[in-house]
């Protein structure tokens, strides 16, 4: 039986990896996508539905098609009540919004308001069809943060919900961006995602992407590569602390030599060197320790292997990731538990003292400095930390640590 399937946001990770996933399936008779931009609705129905997508394999830029793709802007009343229909009868959803403060934004038009008129519309009728709902928002507890807010809307107790709904939290490693200079899309010779003009949606192969696992035995999968994790908090922070952070170390270190993407610090051995360190020593010598025995990939052998195949990735040139893109608002990859600072903080947990990383810490610094003079790096640190007590000790030691690392 073919199933229907229901995203929204429509930016690269919902376009590149869920929906060219879904559709690449061939278990789907219907794709449906919510999306709040008047141009980008347009564009799809103009091209009849059709997408493309553009995927950076090793060898070079693949086009691939997405066919059938029906676009509804909950903006519009009657593309909203067509979107909680199509909510009803959905089998797996996926919210890929910028992040978990949009599950809500919008009022009436936003994503956590059409799922609970969708899914109560579906209870009301007494149907038995149960939905999986990925959160996609890069956040380690966004599925329950998204949970709570149905229940809410929903007027439902959590154990009602469970029933027939599931949502679930995912580790997307998977590098993506939107591409609009016209200047690259013509270099790289890029599709449109839709029509003659517009944004290009621009994605690696990669697609190890990793899930909760689903609370029924019975329960297949239209999208079927994913894979299932009885605990995704240690991967999560294996993305986040290492992936994460060494991708941040690598572009603050890349800005300061005025590289202008990541691929061309493949030339820089001291760069690679040192995130490679950063990688393996720092918070892979940390995580195989809080986590050694868990999983593969808390060992040696296999956060190495993990390490490395990120590494080269990173460097991919047809991914063409910008190093502007890369280091964008350290102010937030600054904060207390982010990819930097909470890096630094995990490995310090685990008795190792975290230099390389502290580097990457300084370098970000340095920039947020630049945009900010008018405090100096002392009380930057501050106010970035501003709201977390009872850590004195902590904060001192990993402040001294990034105010007396020597670029």
């Amino acid at each position: 039986m073919k199933k229907t399937f229901v995203g929204f946001g429509f930016g690269a990770i919902q376009a590149g990896l869920f929906l060219y996933e879904a559709n690449a399936s061939g278990q789907f008779d219907r794709l449906v996508v919510a999306e709040v931009l008047p141009e980008v609705v347009d564009a799809v129905r103009k091209a009849g539905g059709r997408c493309r997508v553009n995927i950076a394999a090793a060898q070079g830029i693949e086009k691939k098609d997405i066919d059938r793709v029906t676009i509804l802007n909950p903006g519009d009343p009657a593309d909203r009540e067509e979107l909680v229909a199509a909510v009803a009868d959905a089998d797996e959803i996926t919210t890929a919004l910028p992040s978990v403060r949009f599950y809500e934004a919008g009022g009436a038009t936003s994503a956590v308001s059409v799922l609970a008129d969708g899914l109560s519309r579906r209870n009301s009728r007494g149907d038995a069809r149960r939905s999986i709902i990925y959160a996609a928002e890069n956040h380690n507890h966004a599925a329950e943060i998204l949970e709570e807010h149905l229940i809410r809307n929903m007027a439902v107790p959590a154990t009602e919900l469970r029933a027939s709904v599931q949502c679930l939290n995912t580790v997307i490693g998977k590098m993506s961006g939107i591409v609009s200079d016209e200047a690259q899309i013509a270099e790289q010779g890029l599709a449109r995602l839709a029509g003659e003009a517009g944004r290009c949606v621009l994605v690696e192969a990669f697609n190890h992407i990793l899930i909760t696992r689903i609370a029924w035995g019975d329960f297949r999968r239209g999208i079927p590569i994913f894979i299932e994790k009885d605990d995704l908090l240690p991967f999560e922070e294996a993305k986040l602390y290492g992936h994460n952070a060494t991708h941040a170390l690598i572009g603050y270190l890349a800005r300061r030599q005025g590289y202008n993407t990541i691929a061309d610090v493949r030339r820089d051995s001291r760069i690679l060197d040192l995130a490679r360190a950063a990688f393996l020593q720092e918070s892979g010598a940390a995580l195989i320790r809080k986590y050694h025995g868990l999983d593969t990939l808390f060992t040696e052998e296999g956060y190495r292997e993990y390490a490395e195949d990120l590494l080269c990735r990173m460097m991919n040139p047809h991914l063409r990731d910008l190093v502007e893109r890369v280091v964008r608002d350290p102010r937030r990859k600054l904060g207390w538990d982010d990819r930097l600072v909470g890096t630094m903080r995990l490995v310090l947990g685990q008795g190792i003292t975290p230099r390389y990383y502290a580097l990457g810490a300084k370098a970000a610094l340095a920039m947020l400095n630049e945009s900010e003079p008018e405090q100096n790096e002392e009380q930057l640190l501050e106010t970035v930390w501003a709201g977390i007590d009872g850590v004195a000790r902590e904060k001192q030691t990993i402040k001294d640590l990034i105010l007396n690392s020597r670029l």
